[in-house]
Order: C-alpha cells, then sequence, then structure tokens
C-alpha cells in the first residue's frame, strides 16, 4: 500500500512540474511576442500551482511593467528581489518601475556604521546564511579529519589553522542567519494597490486624513486592527490605511 502511494505521489509530483514547465514556456512565447497579458495569465497558474521562485516574480514583474501596471511590476520584482537578495538585475528592473509611481518619500538617514552592518547582513537571505553555516561545518569536519591524519607538522598545522578559521565562519553564518530570521520576521513590506489611499490618523473612515500614496508606494505594516492597517513608510511617518489597499509581499 505504502509503495503504490509513493508510486501515486511521484506520478502526480511529474505531472505538475510537467505541466509547470508547459506554462511556463507558453508564458516565455507570449512574453516574447508581445502578448503580455497571456504571459501574466500563464505565470499566474504557475503560481496557483504552488509553485514560486525568483525567476517567475522576476517574470511576472517585466510583464506586468510592459503592460504599464505600476503596482503588480514593482510587487513581483519585490518578491523576486526577496529570494534574491543581491541580483543587480532585479534591482535595475525594479528602479525602472519605481521611477513610474507619483510618491517622493525623503528616506531616513542610515549612520555609516549602520549601513556596513545592513550591507553585510543582507549581502544574503536567512536561508542562505544557513546554508553557508552547513558547507563551513562540513569544512571543519573534512579539516579537522584531515589535522587527525596528517604526519607532516607544517600540513597539520595548516590543517588546524583553516579548521578554526572555518569554525569561527561557521558560528559567524549561524549568527548572521538568525539575525536576518529576526529581521526578516520584523519586516512586513507591501506595496499600495490603490490608485490613491487615504492614511488616517485612526483606523476608521472618520479619522482625519494625515497623507495620500498611490499605486507602487511601498510601506511596512507594523499594526493590524480589523480591516486596517497601521503603516510606517521610508520617512518614519506612520497612519492607517484599509487593508483592501496595499498587499503584503511576505504571502509565500
Amino acid at each position: 500500500m505504502k509503495n503504490i502511494l509513493l508510486i501515486l505521489v511521484s506520478f502526480l509530483t511529474f505531472t505538475v512540474s510537467a505541466q509547470n514547465n508547459a506554462l511556463f514556456n507558453k508564458a516565455t512565447e507570449a512574453y516574447n511576442v508581445g502578448e503580455y497579458q497571456k504571459a501574466v495569465d500563464s505565470y499566474l497558474e504557475i503560481l496557483s500551482n504552488g509553485k514560486h521562485s525568483a525567476e517567475l516574480y522576476y517574470n511576472l514583474g517585466n510583464a506586468y511593467y510592459k503592460l504599464n501596471q505600476v503596482a503588480p511590476s514593482i510587487y513581483y520584482y519585490e518578491k523576486a528581489l526577496l529570494l534574491k537578495p543581491n541580483d543587480n538585475e532585479i534591482k535595475n528592473n525594479l528602479g525602472y518601475a519605481q521611477n513610474m509611481t507619483l510618491d517622493a518619500i525623503d528616506q531616513i538617514p542610515v549612520t555609516g556604521l549602520s549601513k556596513i552592518y545592513n550591507n553585510i547582513i543582507g549581502s544574503l537571505s536567512f536561508d542562505q546564511w544557513a546554508y553557508a553555516s552547513i558547507i563551513f561545518m562540513v569544512l571543519f569536519v573534512l579539516l579537522y579529519i584531515a589535522f587527525y591524519y596528517f604526519h607532516y607538522s607544517s600540513r597539520k598545522r595548516l590543517a588546524f589553522i583553516f579548521s578554526v578559521i572555518s569554525l569561527l565562519l561557521m558560528i559567524t553564518s549561524v549568527v548572521f542567519a538568525f539575525l536576518q530570521h529576526n529581521k526578516f520576521k520584523a519586516d512586513q513590506p507591501a506595496i499600495v494597490f490603490a490608485k490613491e489611499a487615504s492614511v488616517k490618523a485612526e483606523p476608521n473612515k472618520r479619522g482625519l486624513e494625515t497623507f495620500a500614496l498611490h499605486e507602487g508606494t511601498k510601506v511596512n505594516v507594523i499594526e493590524e486592527l480589523n480591516d486596517w492597517k497601521k503603516i510606517r513608510i521610508s520617512d518614519g511617518t506612520t497612519g492607517w490605511i484599509p487593508s483592501e489597499d496595499i498587499k503584503t509581499l511576505k504571502d509565500f
């Protein structure tokens, strides 16, 4: 019975994978001939099948950009960047899409040390840091075994030194993975999808409007109450926005 179930699961997995590959090829062909909406439909069907990747989100961003749909293009570029934070091609295309937004919001100044820290920690995603720690752990074990079996003192010394370095790098990677994971959980970015969203001082329609945002602007959700979300924009200003006006990025 278990063997039959295993065969059935393997068959279904293979079928879904083949279907997704066919849809991806269909979407690529549609994109190449300028049928961008057809490309979007095929890419979204792949997502509905439970498959997601940086490449898929990136292609969706490109297709929506060609359709001049600001919010969806930025949304999918940002999702691709969450999975591949150092991809320059994604960053470049995201920059082009952001040029179509209406809101010009200042950034909170970042100190030199904070910038260096963010650049180092953000150079890899938390799962990539975790993979790096595993690699350094394996390297440490191999070097330690080599140290044990080497006969010449010079080789033993080198194996010992590099094993210690691998151990330190493993520990550093684990710490960075932990810090990046905490940062990932603390940040809840979202993209404004409404053409124009009124941001209130209180989570109700009767509240005073503090400012307005337009489609494509990135915000960070810091609180939620009923059908409202409290957001912070890049200059530090906060307010309440209807949940339906934004779409969170971390909905994998």
